[in-house]
């Protein structure tokens, strides 16, 4: 019989700040696109399904060849804001790529640990450098199986072969479920009331690996975890907003892991004594992220531009200590890793093209030791409400702790 580990639910909130303005950066508002436009685009250049609610305004897209990742939605219908970044260019050539198919998407499935001794983006020897770093195949590029599909929801199926740097190798199959939610359940979820001005889209995917193999999974030939992500229109007035348990760093540890890529610049990254913020511009390449010990139920964001407020809960084990490592090296502790982390994309190197650009937003499932026939389950659950600012305001407040004038003016000069 399998085993479902999960554990209670955990509210994130993305937040996008337009104030700012310094010598690499112009304040510019982005190109905003319709979800009719982007659904046409996905129309002409692959196979989609489309999720809606009862009225047809609240949709997402799916795609069953690309891992069963939702590529955007919208609160209003066709002509509603398109929430989610897409790869336009990669998506329509049809051209795979060497090391990743970066083609967007606000919820993508994916696998942990990136980096050290357990890692399977790297083979065994290899030096944690660019140039070796690949995405394996089945949460890049193989398509995911639709076993069951109705008006507001689709489930996939995957069975996967994967081995890490160590040269373990994981059988499992991967179940994916991709559902919509009410507003009334929303408004529940969140503890908060929804004001009849703001536009509402809310979408969740259930996530489920189950030890396919012979072999228990063990601590010492390395774990998996899942690993959602969600991508974003990165703009120069971006800002993630991450509250944090405050408290001594011999008992919590530190207060964010900034060292992915090298410690961001001052003007990228703040630390307050309650709050992080961290640029999300798409212009410099950059990840924090945040262990389950100092961990909030919020981190996220507000798009002042256009009034969206974007919030992300996820399941989260009270019990859990074991969170995999995806630092780029050989680690002391592999299992003292992330729950929540935010990217920026940006060039990798002076003069090089950027992945994107995006910004993420991506949690994490504890590393489990399965059996066989156990099974260990993540939810990803994003809400976008858009609408009357002073009605966004009361929701950032109860859910951020922090107005939307606090977050627009976080990197104001």
């Amino acid at each position: 019989m399998k085993k479902v580990i999960m554990g209670s639910i955990v509210l994130a909130v993305l937040s996008i700040s337009c104030n700012r303005s310094d010598d690499t950066r112009t304040n510019t508002v982005t190109e905003i696109v319709t979800f009719g436009e982007d659904l046409a685009f996905l129309n002409e250049h692959t196979e989609v399904v489309v999720l809606s609610d009862e009225a047809g305004q609240a949709q997402v897209v799916v795609s069953p060849a690309m891992q069963g990742r939702v590529l955007t939605s919208t609160a209003a219908g066709s002509d509603g804001m398109s929430y989610g970044w897409i790869n336009r260019e990669l998506i329509a050539s049809g051209e795979r790529q060497e090391h990743i198919n970066v083609f967007g998407g606000e919820d993508r499935f994916w696998l942990g640990p990136e980096g050290g001794q357990f890692s399977i983006f790297f083979e065994g020897g290899d030096p944690f450098e660019m140039e070796h770093w690949y995405v394996p195949p089945a949460i890049d590029w193989d398509p995911f199986l639709v076993v069951a599909q109705e008006r507001d929801r689709i489930v996939f199926e995957k069975a996967m072969r994967l081995t890490n740097y160590s040269g373990t190798t994981f059988d499992l199959e991967v179940d994916r479920e991709v559902r919509l939610s009410g507003r009334a359940e929303v408004a529940e979820g969140l503890g908060v009331a929804l004001d009849t001005t703001v536009q509402v889209i809310t979408f969740e995917s259930v996530n489920t690996i189950t030890n396919a193999g012979d072999e228990a999974w063990t601590k010492e030939g390395g774990l998996l975890s899942i690993w959602i992500l969600g991508m974003f229109t990165p703009s120069p007035a971006t800002t993630v907003v991450i509250p944090y348990r405050s408290g001594d760093e011999q008992a919590l540890g530190p207060i964010v892991n900034a060292a992915y890529f090298g410690e961001p610049p001052p003007d990228r990254l703040i630390i307050e004594d309650d709050v992080i913020y961290f640029s999300g511009d798409g212009e410099y390449r950059s990840k924090i992220g945040l262990t389950s010990k100092r961990s909030k139920s919020v981190f996220g964001s507000y798009d002042a531009d256009n009034r969206v407020l974007t919030l992300v809960q996820y399941t989260m084990s009270e019990t859990a200590t074991d969170y995999v490592n995806s630092m780029w090296e050989i680690q002391e502790d592999p299992y003292a890793g992330d729950i929540i982390n935010s990217y920026n994309d940006g060039p990798p190197e002076p003069g090089a093209e950027p992945l994107g650009p995006f910004y993420e937003l991506e949690s994490s499932s504890p590393a489990v030791a399965l059996a066989p026939g156990e099974s260990l389950t993540h939810m990803h659950r994003t809400i976008h409400l858009q609408g009357n600012e002073e009605a966004l305001d009361r929701i950032a407040v109860e859910t951020l702790g922090k107005t939307l004038n606090e977050i627009r003016s976080a990197f104001a000069p």
